[in-house]
């Protein structure tokens, strides 16, 4: 008997799927998370024209070692319900966008407030409730929006008192772009270049969640050859952000030698990624059906270029840990214990650094990840240390994981069809642009990313146009992970956990 790998895609047909009460959606929910499942995503959409008034809600869970599970609900306009995050912390940044966008009250939510200031609160951002504290010598420091040099826009409302942080609020959603409206704007087959700039250093992990849930929909399944040559453009892009943030950090600690180094061979990867697919972010790498031919000067020149890295790589970062100076600023600082990153529902290198082994390219390994799994590892301190090394081991893996696949003649790399052609017009079913999506279905569909599970979520109508998209980066989660780690410590040490946890401000404001 063939096993078939857990897939990080699951795919529904909505007319026979059971739409539950808003009651039933919550128990269920709660039941699943008090067996230790995992909240991917909870989110709603307004009903369409040929549905009963209201709001259709989505859950999406991981069970240990299971395939996704989808569960969907429906509830009145402007409906009350029982807030998960009551019992759940980590359900908190997920009502609060679910209320934004639908109206939906989670009823005992200890934290409602606006996520991106979208839809009717649009340009009210300066009534945002900040949480204040008082006392004797208690004082505020505000940081941001406007950063200097090429940071996004984000304010962070220190309440100290003298040099220790009580409290850290961070407010996002200054350049909140309405994209997935932007996605039902065109045919499917034309998203991709938009999908790839909506976070700009994560390009191959949107393509690729975009086009697995595209090609599930259009039952069009990819080759092997294919899904491996993603997997190499998706690795190459892990490579290449951890080692922005490890220069970043360096740079923090005025570590200029390590700073410098991690530059020089940051740019040596991404170098390599425009030698594979024409962009230094991996911009062209997937499209519908595809991927990048390795043919074999290519893999020659790919292989060359990860063996001379690796020895550096290993070098630099032997440096950046026996430095006393990194030690004393990075040990201690920031600590995100493994109970608050459970409790909060943080994902990706936050999460491994706190000890929580949640990587879905162990948990929902696909054919690829499942036959060459990446070597697993985790810290257990969750401090800005944790968080360095985290990115230091995973990176490591990742280049030997590209070389050992790349010296794998085996994979056929070469051999990558072109993206899908259109259908004829006249056939069944066929939608705007000559493309068959499913009628009435849903698609969720995850990649691990540097910074966690990115989804992508495609509904479809009776006709088989998409009606509806979601799209969720992991640090949406990951920012009040980062402001609880910020609790008394000096705040002076901001710079250094900002960095270590480096999260995507767009990846909020999508």
């Amino acid at each position: 008997m063939t096993h078939t790998p857990r897939q990080a895609w699951a795919q529904v047909d909505l007319k026979t799927f059971p739409l539950l009460s808003t009651s039933e959606l919550v128990a269920q929910c709660i039941q699943g998370l008090e067996a230790n499942f995992v909240l991917i995503s909870w989110f709603g959409r307004a009903a369409l024209a040929t549905e009963p008034a209201g709001v259709v809600v989505t859950a999406v869970l991981l069970p240990p070692g299971q395939p996704l599970v989808l569960l969907r609900g429906h509830a009145q306009p402007g409906a009350h319900y029982p807030s998960l995050t009551a019992s759940f912390a980590g359900a908190q940044i997920f009502e609060r966008e679910l209320w934004e966008q639908t109206g939906l009250v989670p009823d005992g939510h200890p934290w409602l407030k606006p996520v991106r200031y979208e839809g009717a609160r649009q340009g009210r951002m300066g009534e945002y409730p900040f949480f204040k504290v008082r006392g004797a010598e208690v004082h505020e420091v505000g940081v941001g929006p406007i950063h200097a040099g090429v940071i996004e826009p984000g304010h962070f409302r220190f309440m100290c008192h003298g040099e220790r942080v009580h409290h850290l609020e961070i407010q996002l959603g200054y350049q909140h772009r309405g994209v997935e409206a932007l996605l039902l704007k065109k045919p499917p087959q034309h998203l991709t270049p938009l999908v790839e700039s909506m976070v700009g250093d994560s390009a191959v992990a949107y393509a690729w969640a975009f086009n697995s849930g595209l090609e599930s929909l259009t039952n069009r399944p990819v080759a092997l050859a294919t899904i491996a040559s993603r997997a190499i453009g998706l690795e190459l892009e892990r490579l290449a952000i951890h080692l922005s943030t490890l220069g970043g950090l360096a740079t923090d600690t005025a570590y200029l030698q390590a700073a410098a180094t991690y530059g020089r061979l940051r740019t040596a990867i991404i170098n390599a990624s425009q030698r594979a697919c024409g962009n230094r972010f991996g911009r062209g790498w997937i499209r519908p059906g595809a991927a990048a031919p390795i043919g074999e000067p290519l893999r020659q020149d790919l292989l060359a270029t990860l063996a001379a890295f690796l020895p550096d790589f290993v070098q630099v970062n032997t440096l950046m840990r026996s430095s006393r100076s990194v030690q004393a600023r990075f040990q201690g600082v920031g600590t995100l214990t493994t109970q608050a990153a459970l409790d909060l529902g943080v994902t990706g290198v936050v999460a491994r650094a706190s000890g929580v082994a949640l990587d879905l390219r162990h948990s929902l390994p696909g054919a690829v990840y499942a036959a060459f799994a990446p070597a697993a590892h985790t810290e257990t301190s969750g401090d800005c240390w944790a968080r360095m090394s985290q990115r230091m081991q995973e990176a490591q893996a990742s280049a030997q994981w590209l070389i050992d696949r790349l010296a794998d003649t085996a994979l056929n790399l070469a051999d990558t069809p072109a993206p899908f052609a259109p259908l004829a017009p006249s056939a069944p079913g066929v939608c705007s642009g000559g493309w068959s999506l499913a009628p009435q279905a849903l698609c969720v569909s995850l990649v691990e990313g540097v910074r966690g599970p990115v989804l992508l979520a495609l509904e479809t109508d009776a006709s088989g146009q998409l009606a509806h998209a979601k799209v969720q980066d992991p640090s949406l989660a990951n920012w009040y992970g980062e402001a609880f780690a910020l609790r008394g410590q000096a705040i002076s040490d901001f710079p250094i956990c900002n960095k270590s946890f480096d999260l995507s401000y767009c990846g909020n404001d999508l």
